[in-house]
């Protein structure tokens, strides 16, 4: 692939190791449109565009294609695999006692790799769905985040560090409340923290409380996630494209809003994980954080547009007796139980 982006203009993030790691991922959830071939193939394209974080999970049925794209790179010296940094995620149903090592060990063989850089507690529930569920299905064994739960599945975390099979560990999908409760108990604390995050839901506490304890937020659903699947979507729901400050700053950069919603969430501090098949669309979305960078005002502008939007509210792992998604994330600051 010609013009390949250079690595040392590509913004870096810093973990609590002192380890630094690319501004930017690429996202394979393919939001149930896409399938595991085009998702690998634009993995295939990214790595040779200059992406080098490349954020993937069990749940997502497409590790063992990313897997084949993978052992080809290395094939064909397009990057060493001490360049890439490549996570994972123990989906739901695999909480139980012995089931991460196993979790971990499937998306080991399925990407074709001997270590994790990075593996995350997907849910803090073993509450899951069927891959392309609409948002009225209910798990009946759904039940509220309980942290004896947690910290055992944490702590099968942990021991895949112990034992090399992953570098880091993280937490995904979480809250300040919920964190307050797991974080005194960890012995290897969160590298980091993937949240969704954008610029009409940008979760300022969250992300500060992040920050304040040396997590980094990743920020998935960086550009509103407009082909998220229909699950998700609610009348109530803000396009972040459309925002006026982010429509404003597209116009003075002469760029489309989405690479303002990318540009806004690189220099906030977060690594965003956006998901494209299309190359124009992944080449911008990594070229545009190195050039042209907002200003403060611009910043400013668009801080100001947080609307409070949550776009993946978590329906399908509601439990019975849960008054609403609301349930799930704490918002009276309490940890909702039954």
């Amino acid at each position: 692939m010609e013009n390949k982006i250079d690595q040392s203009v590509i913004p870096r993030r810093t973990l609590y190791s002192g380890e630094e790691i690319p501004a930017v991922g690429l996202g394979t959830f393919g939001s149930d449109k896409y399938g595991a071939d085009t998702v690998s193939e634009a993995v295939y394209g990214a790595i040779q565009c200059g992406y080098r974080l490349i954020d993937c999970a069990a749940v997502y049925q497409n590790e063992e294609k990313i897997g084949n794209v993978l052992r080809k790179v290395f094939a064909e010296n397009i990057v060493e695999r001490k360049d890439l940094f490549v996570t994972s995620k123990v989906w739901n149903d695999m909480h139980g006692e012995g089931k991460v090592l196993e979790s971990c060990k499937k998306s080991l063989s399925d990407l074709g790799l001997d270590f994790l850089d990075l593996y995350f507690v997907h849910w803090p529930f073993p509450n899951y769905h069927a891959p392309g569920c609409d948002g009225d299905s209910r798990n009946p064994d759904s039940r509220p985040f309980s942290l004896d739960e947690f910290m055992a599945t944490w702590r099968q975390c942990e021991e895949l560090v112990d034992k090399g099979l992953v570098r880091y560990i993280g937490m995904s999908n979480m809250t300040i409340p919920k964190l307050e409760a797991v974080l005194p108990l960890c012995r290897i604390q969160p590298a980091a923290l993937e949240m969704e995050l954008h610029p009409s839901f940008q979760q300022p506490e969250l992300f500060a409380y992040a920050k304040e304890h040396n997590i980094l937020p990743i920020g998935y659903c960086p550009i509103g996630s407009p082909s998220r699947p229909e699950r998700d979507r609610t009348a109530e729901d803000v396009a972040d494209t459309q925002l006026p400050a982010v429509l404003a700053a597209a116009e003075a950069h002469q760029v489309h809003p989405a690479v303002i919603c990318l540009k806004w969430a690189a220099q906030r501090g977060q690594v965003p994980i956006p998901f494209s098949v299309k190359e124009p669309q992944y080449r911008s979305n990594l070229e545009c954080v190195t050039k042209d960078p907002l200003t403060k005002e611009e910043m400013e502008a668009i801080g100001r547009e947080d609307r409070n939007c949550r776009l993946i509210k978590g329906q399908v792992f509601l439990w019975e007796g849960a008054k609403g998604w609301e349930d799930l994330w704490d918002l009276d600051g309490k940890i909702v139980t039954l």
